[in-house]
């Protein structure tokens, strides 16, 4: 890719701005995308933690959510913690819409609360040692389906994964000083151009 990527962040809630810092630092131009006509020639995308309930309610508007899953199903697409359960095939606890797009199972809140939130330092599949990874009120992926790999995992459940144009975290790298996941994120949007 001969310019930079253009990568957008959904900006209707979460720590948007953060992963769009991020991204901007490994040299990626960036775009909030509240709208879905702002989706048009992206490179990639990041859909960040939040509530997956609200995003869905925000996303019934204007056919956003249509416009969306057209989206994740062809482009490079990076979701965490409320992203991966979007990006997931089946979601419990309890059932709601996804996008259906990674052929994985995710509980929702399965750690517990938000009183319940952890940082942990744990090994990758990333080259650079020890990774910090920020769980609050994460999800867990409970089952992972054929060609998804697995790069990070705790407690035995994968928490980060890649398959093809689509990587998913059930932590938030965007809140470590750690730029591992998203300069992984943007490699692969370069590669799949």
């Amino acid at each position: 890719m001969a310019k930079s990527p253009t990568i957008g962040v959904l900006a209707l809630q979460g720590a948007y701005d953060i992963h769009a810092e991020r991204l901007a630092e490994l040299g990626a131009t960036t775009r909030l995308v509240r709208t879905p006509d702002q989706l048009a020639d992206l490179d990639g995308l990041v859909i960040p933690g939040g509530e997956s309930t609200t995003f869905l309610k925000h996303l019934e508007r204007a056919g956003f959510y249509d416009v969306l899953h057209d989206f994740v199903h062809t482009k490079p697409t990076f979701g965490t913690c409320a992203g991966t359960i979007l990006l997931a095939k089946d979601v419990d606890n309890p059932p709601q819409r996804s996008f259906a797009a990674l052929d994985i199972a995710v509980e929702r809140n399965a750690y517990g609360r938000q009183n319940d939130s952890t940082i942990l330092t744990a090994e990758t599949a990333l080259p650079g040692g020890p990774m910090e990874m920020v769980f609050i009120r994460a999800p867990r992926i409970s089952r992972v389906g054929e060609g998804i790999e697995v790069l990070a995992t705790r407690e035995g459940n994968a928490t980060l994964i890649r398959k093809g144009k689509l990587l998913a975290a059930t932590f938030h790298p965007e809140l470590s000083d750690d730029i591992r996941v998203h300069q992984l994120f943007l490699n692969m949007v370069r590669e799949s151009s």
